[in-house]
């Protein structure tokens, strides 16, 4: 597998990947209406570096990298990954992460945060424990699942 910035040819195959996370809103608390044009805005933000995951296949994931706050809190980066519903089980999440601690910490930032892991997502909060990040808070029913209602979200951390 290896592990791009992202073009802009690759649009669609990030689209492709983005829509049924979105739509389903289990994991991202993102409209699950969102058009496209703002879906892809987001995830290309101006504050963002976001690349992909690809193989024999093509592209299996994509995720992106960004300072967790400005100013004071710079120093601390936060990511979002999203791995392709055919390569779920793969080890998509698990390389893209790994890829992104190595790219956070040349880039100097001394800790990596989750801002808001769906405590649901069991396989997100088992890998991102598995790699070294502690649950360093939780929000009561802060994430309103469409199938199981409020259920809380984790703040998830690890220093680099």
């Amino acid at each position: 597998m290896r592990i791009r910035d992202a073009a802009a040819s690759d649009v669609d195959a990030i689209w492709a990947i983005l829509e049924p996370v979105i739509r389903a809103g289990e994991t991202y608390a993102l409209d699950r209406d969102m058009s496209r044009d703002a879906a892809l805005s987001y995830w290309f933000g101006a504050d963002k570096q976001t690349l992909v995951a690809e193989d024999n296949e093509g592209i299996v994931g994509t995720y992106y990298l960004r300072a967790n706050q400005p100013g004071g809190g710079s120093h601390v980066c936060n990511c979002g990954y999203i791995t392709a519903a055919f390569a779920a089980g793969r080890g998509v999440a698990r390389a893209m992460c790994a890829d992104s601690l190595e790219r956070a910490r040349a880039a100097g930032f001394a800790a990596m945060q989750f801002n808001f892991v769906v405590s649901t997502n069991v396989r997100a909060v088992a890998l991102w424990t598995s790699l070294g990040f502690a649950i360093v808070g939780r929000l009561p029913d802060a994430f309103d699942h469409p199938a199981l209602g409020r259920v809380d979200a984790l703040v998830m951390h690890r220093a680099l």
